[in-house]
């Protein structure tokens, strides 16, 4: 684990007011310049991703350097250029601001900017890297600034100037900011150190071996799962950062694997819990409210006398009426937002192999069980019992016995939950070597429940294959692809059956070789072809997010003077001239089969509505009472000063539609009038939380429940459309837009009338 306080801890916890020494050896200004590296000193930058980072004494815009950023034309698969330097946050504000000024010149490809991230325990809080503000071209000195809050979690910051893309980019005179004063004026803030953080024993690994589980032991550890993931989250020494609960698993774990009966077990748990400290009594643990509550933490098993002896579970339901009520350790919620964020969670990403223990692995199911259990708002919708998934998956991850088998897993075990959201982020160095790092230049997605070739990721390199749009692929390297869909439905995690689909669609051209073997059918004949692969890296996969080209414009008027507003590249500073022009159409179709490029929910909106309505509701946890998700108000989107558009209003969307894409339409349907088109949405929506399991896995989950005002789902079930369009094959081959073209005559229609 990181450990980003140390400096502070060897000042003082209580020297808050020495400002003057916050940061004192930053060199922001890269005055400084290492004679081996030519770097500012501080600073560090990769070595061979095709850039070039060097210190410039020609080039500059005040002193005697400048840092230079440069393309060298030989750019590896995902790289980018990037300089950072680290400071621990040792200091008191709630929002950082990184200013400096750029100059750019034959920026192509991507952009160039300034980069802030603030890190927590667990990894990044938040990032701002300048993406959204598109500097590239050739342009000459300009000031820049970005701004993130400072969580209370926040342990480190890096920053620096990131080029992913071609050109060259310089950065000068940087200068951080706390709350609009200068960081030397920061007050540094109290550190404490949690005893926590000082068991270390167990960083190498756990040291256990669970070949061979019986039957007995199979319960005993279903039994411990349990009792510690709710320790863990209830008791108040543990919330106060008493105890590292991964160390404290790994000691208990023998003793209870070896029980032989209830009683014996319950023995061992009992004494456990007593070690880790006495629970006062809680005067303010109450109930909350019944009508407030969304969710309900299922805590059945704590009287389940098959699990627990009576003297056990007395104790335990003792401990939760009389549960930890103040900040906690290994959970916090995020400002502003209300979802949970996971901290002070080891990744174990050290090891001296690639895979985790049995101990280790045995924690990371423990974990992410116990994270649904009580912080996932959609447990409920999981569509089985939680509690018998624990048992089931407990031999599954002891027997993960090589690395790629751990992931798959694991894989397999956030499927469970069906949440669009959560899957193993990539870059995953072992989930890549086995999915592959090469794709056919052909996108592939389901029509008519057929996997059919739809478009191109590159112009030339796509009708190269000879694949038609249209063209339906029924067999890759000699398999059916009915056979590949039902092997990878378990490990590919979605919330409904569309998304899913749409997710082994952009895996099934995928490998790790650069030819595949496909057949495809078409007019009634199957067809064979081998196609060449090329790194995902040369391939424009925007057409996999709805948005193949991010410069295009958003705003066009279409035929019979219909206007078509695209959010894939929306800008909210556009909204207004593109408003004022939408004022004179006789219709309006607000297109979200993408991902918005700006927060438009309420900037838009107002343009579309005479008076407030109602679109949305959440559930956010209650750390003080994990599992209870509570209720919030409706909220509102809001009529603005000029008059509403009065044409039609139509949305649409499909299965490409995620997350804020949802979000957004929520709000669009509450236009009076409006009709949402098109097909099921993804169903995953609410801001994510991530989460980090031994061997250095990232995921993620849906962290708060969203709503419609009458509390109506959207997880799983997605936006449903008021009038269902889907694109058929014979569309697909005539290059039609039959979702677009139907919203167009609806529209017709309606100013026909």
């Amino acid at each position: 684990m990181k450990r980003y306080y140390l400096l502070s801890a060897l000042l003082s916890a209580t020297i808050a007011t020495h400002a003057q020494r916050v940061g004192s050896n930053l060199n922001l200004d890269v005055e400084q310049v290492n004679p081996e590296t030519h770097l500012p000193v501080g600073w560090w930058a990769p070595t061979d991703n095709g850039y070039t980072v060097t210190a410039d004494s020609l080039v500059k815009h005040h002193g005697r350097y400048a840092l230079r950023i440069q393309s060298t034309g030989t750019k590896k698969e995902g790289g980018f250029g990037v300089a950072s330097t680290r400071l621990p946050i040792n200091f008191q504000g709630k929002t950082m601001t990184l200013s400096g000024f750029i100059k750019t010149e034959n920026v192509q490809n991507g952009y160039a900017g300034l980069w802030l991230r603030v890190d927590g325990p667990q990894g990044t809080l938040q990032l701002d890297n300048m993406s959204k503000q598109n500097v590239r071209g050739t342009t000459e000195w300009q000031a820049y600034s970005i701004t993130l809050p400072l969580h209370e979690a926040a342990e480190s910051v890096v920053l620096g100037g990131l080029l992913p893309g071609t050109g060259t980019m310089w950065l000068d005179q940087l200068e951080l900011t706390v709350d609009g004063k200068p960081l030397a004026q920061a007050l540094l803030r109290p550190v404490r150190q949690y005893k926590a953080e000082q068991d270390t024993a167990f960083f190498s690994g756990s040291g256990l071996n669970l070949n061979g589980l019986s039957k007995q032991q199979t319960e005993n550890l279903a039994v411990l799962g349990r009792v510690w993931g709710f320790v863990k989250y209830y008791h108040p020494a543990v919330a106060a950062g008493e105890h590292n609960l991964d160390a404290a698993l790994f000691r208990v774990l023998p003793q209870v694997l070896a029980s032989s009966s209830t009683n014996a077990r319950s023995q061992v748990l009992s004494s456990w819990v007593t070690s880790l400290g006495p629970v006062p009594a809680c005067p303010t643990c109450r109930e909350p409210a019944p009508d407030s509550v969304r969710l309900q933490p299922d805590l059945a098993w704590l009287t389940d006398k098959k699990q627990l002896s009576p003297d056990l579970s007395k104790q335990l339901v003792y401990l939760r009426r009389n549960r930890n009520q103040g900040p906690h350790y290994y959970v916090g919620t995020a400002p502003g937002a209300g979802n949970p964020v996971f901290q002070h969670e080891e990744r174990y990403a050290l090891l001296k192999t690639d895979l985790p223990d049995d101990g280790l692995r045995l924690l990371a199911l423990y974990r992410y069980w116990n994270m649904i259990a009580y912080f996932f708002p959609y447990r409920y919708a999981i569509g089985e019992d939680w509690q018998q998934v624990l048992p089931e998956l407990i031999p599954q991850f002891v027997a993960a016995r090589t690395p790629e088998q751990y992931r798959l897993t694991a894989l397999a075990l956030i499927a469970r939950i069906h949440d669009t959201h959560a899957t193993i982020s990539e870059p995953d160095r072992i989930l890549t070597a086995y999915k592959g790092k090469y794709r056919a230049p052909v996108q592939v997605r389901f029509v008519e429940g057929q996997p059919v070739v739809t478009g191109y990721f590159d112009p030339q390199l796509g009708p190269a294959t000879g694949l038609q749009k249209g063209d339906i692929v029924v067999q890759i390297n000699g398999r059916k692809v009915t056979d590949l869909i039902a092997e990878r439905r378990p490990i590919t995690p979605a919330s409904n059956e569309p998304t899913q689909l749409r997710n082994i669609g952009r895996e099934l051209l995928r490998g790790s070789t650069e030819q595949v073997s496909v057949v495809v059918q078409r007019n009634g004949q199957e067809l064979p072809f081998t196609l060449n692969r090329h790194l995902i890296s040369k391939l424009n996969l925007g057409l996999e997010s709805g948005t193949p080209d991010p410069k295009a414009p958003a705003w066009r008027v279409l035929p019979g003077n219909i206007g078509h507003l695209t959010l894939g590249t929306i800008k909210n500073k556009d909204l207004p001239v593109i408003m004022q022009e939408a004022q004179g159409t006789k219709g309006l179709i607000i297109d979200i089969r993408n991902y918005p490029s700006d927060f438009v929910v309420f900037a838009l909106t107002k343009y579309l509505l005479t008076q407030p309505a109602e679109f949305a509701r959440f559930s956010a946890p209650l750390v003080a009472y994990p599992g209870v998700f509570l209720k919030s108000n409706p909220l509102l989107v809001q009529p603005g000063e000029s008059p509403a558009y009065t044409g039609k209003v139509v949305i649409l969307v499909n299965e490409l539609s995620v997350s804020n894409s949802e979000y957004t339409a929520m709000a669009l349907r509450a236009i009076p009038g409006a009709m949402v088109m098109g097909s099921t949405t993804a169903g995953a929506d609410g801001n994510v939380s991530a989460i980090v399991l031994p061997g250095n896995i990232s995921t993620r989950i849906s962290g708060l429940g969203v709503y419609y005002p009458d509390g109506r789902e959207t997880q799983r079930v997605g936006i449903v459309p008021d009038v269902e369009v889907k694109p058929t094959i014979q569309g697909i081959r005539e290059g039609r837009d039959e979702v677009l073209e139907r919203a167009v005559a609806f529209i017709e229609a309606g100013a026909a009338n």
